[in-house]
């Protein structure tokens, strides 16, 4: 893949989990990463809480070494108020996905709080 310039920006908070799931089963854990702020926490792997991009990017490198798929959940609506917006996903498996995002000076969104897995183990 392409630089960042080259990679879809999130327009839309509901748009990061669809670019999430291109990404994951693409392999393409730079886009990944690129879906958070520098900062962000992501509650993964279960039990563990990941911060900064470079501890992101690790944990989406351990996950995608196998090239596992990933099937599409049901989003649901996000809920924005001014710059943040809450976001969330029902999976396939039955867990439900929650996050928190923060709209950029450019207009895009990017997350600053990725819980994969409320209801899951962990």
């Amino acid at each position: 893949m392409g630089g960042d310039r080259m990679r879809e920006r999130a327009s839309r908070p509901e748009d990061l989990g669809l670019l999430l799931l291109q990404r994951l089963n693409a392999g393409d854990v730079d886009g990944l990463v690129a879906l958070y702020e520098p900062d962000a926490v992501l509650a993964f792997p279960p039990g563990e809480v990941t911060v900064g991009s470079d501890d992101i990017r690790e944990v989406y490198t351990d996950l995608l070494a196998d090239r596992p798929r990933f099937e599409p959940g049901r989003p649901q609506p996000a809920l924005i108020n001014g710059n943040l917006a809450v976001t969330s996903t029902r999976l396939p498996n039955g867990d439900v996905t929650v996050e928190v995002a923060r709209r950029q000076p450019d207009g895009s969104w990017l997350w600053v709080i990725d819980q994969p897995s409320l209801l899951g183990q962990g």
